[in-house]
């Protein structure tokens, strides 16, 4: 058979695959991982204690409809659980969305520098992705709207953005919607809505519970800690939740890993904790580096997008460098369009400030080599 005769569909051959968050330095070296926006305090321990009780039960199959974790979260976010579908991490929500809504010819929106997996989902299902300018690093309705045509079917929103930590406000949310068409799909991405504090802050829940043509997505890797088990959720109109219902697999979440989402739900105190620590330390981290000298974007997430100068030995790569030379690890973001910037996740106490340190001495010292 020739080497040609086999191919997958098109489209497949244009991703470029998701690339993780490093988790240690070269070498294996210890280190201070701050790539992934995971939560810095960790998982609640009664989350980890239900986890653990749940390994004496690995024979036995989940229970398929996820149903006990949808009342959990129905009850912590007053919504319908027959409105919830539970999936394994909102990746995978996002591409089931995209599946069971577009195709070969259709269209999939989303901004410049939205999350990465829309652009993939929507290739893996053969549909074109577009992606509108946005202004100031924070999506443009104007911009969104203008490029909705007949072939559009998702318009994805992460909201905040990852890796940008901009929003747009509720009423701007509510905007968008409205000029939208109703045979659009408006699928709003509140992965980070857990640690917003802003007043004007919508999570896409209300336009969500009102109108058959708006998701929202969640996820337990953020504030909840549970980043390595994959659980997330969302929550649509009753045709939509249908749908997904068809194509999802039958046990996409594993029992320990919906057990230890409710037993996370329930830990308040824990996640007000991780609110706390994030409240503290986001606004710590920024004054301090913008003190440096470096541009700090604002963020409503649990991490900084961080701006270095264009010049050899002073910019992004050599900052990536140089950090991981001193056991830290951030982001770098030239797969989002943003190849002079770094992400940095808060981090705990003594994380945070071992990072403005060696910030400080790169940007004093000489000019650095830009490889480790």
């Amino acid at each position: 058979m020739s080497p040609l005769a086999l191919r997958p569909r098109a489209g497949i051959l244009e991703i470029s695959p998701y690339v993780g968050g490093k988790a240690e330095t070269e070498g294996g070296r210890p280190a201070i991982k701050l790539s992934a926006n995971e939560s810095a305090i960790g998982a609640s321990p009664k989350a980890i204690a239900a986890f653990k009780n749940a390994a004496e039960r690995l024979h036995r199959y989940p229970d398929g409809s996820c149903s006990a974790l949808r009342t959990a979260i129905g009850r912590r976010f007053n919504l319908d659980p027959d409105r919830i579908v539970c999936g394994a991490g909102s990746d995978e929500l996002i591409a089931l969305l995209v599946r069971a809504y577009a195709g070969p010819g259709d269209e999939v929106l989303h901004s410049a520098h939205g999350f990465l997996m829309y652009r993939i989902a929507a290739l893996a299902a053969g549909a074109h992705p577009v992606a509108a300018p946005e202004r100031d690093l924070k999506a443009d309705v104007d911009a969104l709207l203008a490029r909705v045509n007949s072939r559009t079917r998702i318009l994805f929103l992460a909201n905040p953005n990852n890796p940008t930590g901009s929003y747009l406000t509720g009423a701007e949310l509510r905007r968008l919607h409205a000029q939208l068409p109703p045979d659009v799909l408006l699928v709003i991405d509140a992965a980070y809505a857990e640690f917003v504090s802003a007043p004007d802050y919508s999570s896409g829940i209300e336009l969500a519970r009102e109108h058959e043509n708006v998701v929202m997505t969640r996820t337990f890797s953020k504030l909840f800690g549970l980043a390595a088990l994959r659980v997330g959720w969302m929550y649509g109109s009753p045709a939509v939740v249908d749908a997904i219902n068809r194509i999802r697999g039958p046990f996409n979440v594993s029992q320990p890993a919906q057990e230890a989402a409710i037993a996370a739900l329930e830990d308040l105190e824990h996640q007000a904790r991780a609110k706390a620590h994030n409240d503290r330390w986001l606004p710590w981290l920024r004054e301090q580096l913008l003190a440096l000298g470096l541009l700090v974007y604002p963020s409503v997430g649990n991490f900084l997008l961080v701006e270095f100068p264009r010049e050899p030995g002073r910019d992004a790569a050599a900052a990536e460098a140089f950090l991981e030379r001193h056991g830290l690890i951030p982001r770098a973001m030239g797969a989002y369009g943003l190849p002079h910037t770094l992400r940095i996740s808060v981090g705990l106490e003594e994380d945070n400030h071992k990072l403005v340190e060696v910030l400080r001495a790169f940007l004093q010292g000489p000019p650095h080599a830009g490889a480790l």
